[in-house]
């Protein structure tokens, strides 16, 4: 296993070609990297900060916000509870969800419940509400990218998105040490959303699945955020943009003793939203893989139930 050689993206570079870039990236990989995305910097530091607060609290106060029955959609999920579809073992993390915040009586609002937000540390709501919304400015503009490469109106997905079941995740994983066997940090599993916009992949572990059946390395530069394709966007395109296996490994040595944190932002399409394979992706050489469309919903529900979030 070694690394793999994706290139970092500039999203400052004229809309075409960054979207020629990416889907490139995301053709060879399944990934990209992507720098100047305008997030500050110091807006992220502070979220590094309420996380590794928010998860050193003890459990009987995280457990406070557990919500049974909603399939981890907001608040905080315990530990070992997640496990990749297919998976023996759970996967070795906690983590806490932040969702959309909708209007009252909104017609999507028995699909997405609202925000539960902890007592302690102060500034959290606040912290993570304004990363929820640049996590979501930064998804939408990649969109308008891709929507590009795929001859789509640039806007298009802006419909499919508008009031999107978009999850951000605060991702905790405690030292590894004295976890034997077959469970690691994360799976190997891919992605069920639209894309993936990652940060806190300088930290070593993410490894992503080759076309050569190895598991490579994946670790951008510091400030850059790694951003994947799933499985909705993947079928959305009849597998013309590919939904990659990845994992978060293990670590070895001195590094085995201590916590490793991440703030993956999952960009849903609307929960009502029809995934229908989209016309520009179907040929007589590439017969459309999923003839019966789905609500976003639908599958979201279906892929929670496989990977334990709910019975």
């Amino acid at each position: 296993m070694g690394n793999i050689s994706i290139p970092v993206l500039d999203l400052e570079e004229t809309p075409d070609h960054f979207a020629a870039q990416i889907a490139d990236s995301f053709r060879r990989f399944g990934f990209a990297m992507v720098r100047n995305h305008g997030i500050s910097p110091d807006m992220i530091e502070r979220g590094w900060k309420l996380t590794a607060e928010f998860f050193a609290l003890p459990d009987k106060d995280k457990m406070a916000y557990l919500t049974p029955g909603q399939g981890g959609a907001r608040g905080y999920t315990p530990f070992g509870t997640e496990m990749a579809k297919g998976a023996k073992a759970s996967d070795l993390k906690e983590f806490w969800h932040v969702g959309r915040d909708l209007e009252p009586l909104h017609p999507l609002e028995d699909k997405m419940p609202a925000n539960v937000w902890p007592e302690r540390p102060p500034e959290f709501r606040d912290v993570f509400s304004r990363l929820f919304a640049e996590f979501d400015r930064v998804g939408g503009v990649l969109l308008e990218r891709i929507a590009i490469d795929l001859g789509l109106r640039a806007d298009w997905f802006n419909a499919a998105t508008e009031d999107g079941n978009s999850v951000m995740r605060l991702a905790h994983y405690p030292p590894v040490a004295g976890h034997p066997g077959q469970a690691l940090r994360a799976g190997p599993h891919e992605d069920i959303n639209l894309i993936t916009l990652l940060l806190g992949a300088e930290e070593a572990g993410l490894e992503l699945l080759g076309t050569d059946g190895h598991w490579h390395g994946v670790n951008p530069p510091d400030g850059a955020m790694v951003v994947n394709i799933g499985d909705m966007l993947q079928r959305l395109t009849n597998h013309v943009l590919p939904s990659t296996t990845h994992r978060v490994n293990n670590p070895q040595g001195n590094r085995s003793g201590t916590s490793r944190y991440s703030m993956p932002f999952f960009v849903h399409l609307r929960s009502d939203f029809q995934i229908r394979t989209l016309p520009q992706c179907i040929s007589a050489g590439v017969p459309d893989q999923y003839p019966e469309p789905i609500t976003a919903d639908g599958y979201l529900q279906e892929r929670l139930k496989e990977i334990g979030l709910l019975e």
